[in-house]
């Protein structure tokens, strides 16, 4: 006859309880927390650009010139009609103040000096339209000159040099990045779990930025972000196509790494769960959507358990049914295992994640 097959090796961990704190993670887009679309007021041609594509402004930095000399030439006539309209005020004045006496001795008619009254009247309130006419132009003639609103990164300049440009043209976009906002899109029910706090911050009634930073920021590369963020507000209303809030949370900047338009993941942690029942995910089966775990009997026999799973706590599972804490579950070995074989249980080193 031929030998029996050796009994496999496997290794196992013990189910473990304890209290954890249960982590979320959501896709995340960053975004300026301020982004200044910089737009010329007046129409003319460009004739220079002041800064450099992709470099940090300041408020009040010169960006851009549009060519000055129409209207200083509107300004200079605007100027020649304050004038005219001025001397026009001082003669109306001079005849008031030569007809009042003699009207007085009825030495003209009293509708010649009324008629002198009306006409200083109307030759002020042509000097008050010339004087807006000047500030007018004074304003369209400084408007010539963009400037930067906000401190922040400045884009690649849309119009080039030569071109026309007017108020409808987007010259750049400058980006306050810090700190830098983290939009994520919350269920409902997610929503509801937080409600509280972002009513708070909402009514004014709790200032996120001076509480717990509790936000954590995953790169596309895996590294995590070095500073915290914190919850700065949610969206007015639920979208209904999606049934999802957005909400905005954000990150001190200083070093200018995170920039607009990054894709990350937003980790916080959002409750504390009490005595849970914990497994490391690696001997969880997943099959067509029900979930098992091989469990290891004192007399070293293996029975498959069907479970029910909670959050992920790193690369731990909480399990809600099936196990109880002080049983061993195969981590190692699961495809050496059958129901009812006999294993060589070996423990397994895992860390408090679960790795």
């Amino acid at each position: 006859m031929a030998p029996p097959p050796p009994v496999p090796d496997v290794e196992v961990s013990q189910v473990v309880s304890r209290d954890v704190p249960v982590y979320r993670e959501w896709v995340a887009v960053l975004d300026g927390y301020v982004n200044a679309q910089v737009q010329p007021q007046v129409t003319g041609y460009l004739m220079t650009q002041k800064y450099k594509d992709g470099t940090f402004v300041h408020r009040g930095d010169l960006l851009f010139e549009i060519d000055p000399r129409p209207f200083e030439a509107i300004l200079k006539q605007t100027q020649g009609q304050l004038a005219q309209t001025q001397a026009q005020l001082s003669k109306t004045e001079l005849d008031v103040a030569r007809d009042t006496p003699l009207a007085k001795l009825s030495a003209i008619p009293q509708a010649q000096l009324d008629n002198d009254i009306q006409a200083k009247a109307a030759a002020k309130a042509g000097v008050e339209a010339a004087e807006a006419q000047v500030d007018e132009a004074k304003l369209n003639l400084n408007f010539t000159k963009v400037y930067s609103l906000v401190d922040g990164i400045a884009g690649i300049a849309k119009a080039q040099i030569g071109d026309l440009v007017g108020p409808t043209t987007l010259l750049t976009t400058i980006s306050q990045v810090n700190p830098i906002k983290a939009y994520v899109s919350l269920s409902e029910q997610e929503y509801l779990h937080a409600a509280s706090r972002i009513s708070a911050v909402a009514q004014g009634k709790a200032d996120a930025r001076a509480g717990e930073k509790n936000l954590e920021l995953i790169l596309a590369d895996g590294s995590v972000f070095p500073t915290k963020g914190w919850l700065v507000f949610a969206d007015r209303q639920v979208d209904t196509k999606t049934g999802t809030i957005r909400v905005a949370g954000a990150f001190d900047n200083p070093q200018l790494i995170l920039r607009p338009g990054q894709f990350g993941r937003i980790r916080a942690n959002t409750s504390m769960a009490k005595d849970a029942t914990l497994v490391p995910q690696r001997a969880v089966i997943e099959t067509q959507g029900m979930y098992s775990v091989m469990v290891v009997s004192p007399d070293n026999k293996v029975s498959i358990r069907p479970v029910k799973t909670g959050e992920r706590v790193g690369q731990m599972w909480i399990l809600t049914e099936g196990v109880k804490p002080g049983e061993r579950v195969i981590v190692e070995g699961l495809q050496k295992a059958r129901e009812g074989a006999t294993v060589n249980p070996k423990p397994a080193t895992v860390t408090a994640e679960g790795e």
